[in-house]
């Protein structure tokens, strides 16, 4: 089985800061794409940052400037750095990772349970 589980989500001011974090554990290969998405209520889900393996990064346009995605491939983990936040910010934050597992072929999404951001006006 594989798991990927967030954290660091909360309450903050506007202005504030909160870092995320998303590990993914079980049996895996190799992890290709790792991706923040964010969903706020009554909303589509959307793209908030993505890195690939080798360290390319892409962001939408709103968190440009703001926020910093980051991972370490030897721990299977990816961080979002999040400042100067905005109550626009708010919403729940998931994790995406596209996994191999071992004996496998073809990559597999897989998404985390989200956590939840509250930026305060």
């Amino acid at each position: 089985q594989v798991q990927l589980v967030e954290s660091g989500g909360g309450l903050v001011q506007a202005g504030g800061s909160l870092r995320l974090s998303c590990v993914a554990s079980g049996s895996i290969d190799s992890i290709n794409l790792m991706t923040w998405y964010r969903q706020a209520p009554g909303k589509e889900r959307e793209l908030v940052a993505g890195i690939s393996s080798t360290g390319y990064t892409n962001y939408r346009d709103s968190v440009k400037g703001r926020f910093t995605i980051s991972r370490d491939n030897g721990k299977n983990t990816v961080w979002l750095q999040m400042n100067s936040l905005k109550p626009e910010d708010t919403a729940v934050y998931y994790c995406y990772a596209d996994i191999r597992r071992p004996m496998w072929t073809n990559y597999i999404p897989y998404w985390g349970q989200g956590t939840q951001v509250t930026v305060s006006s």
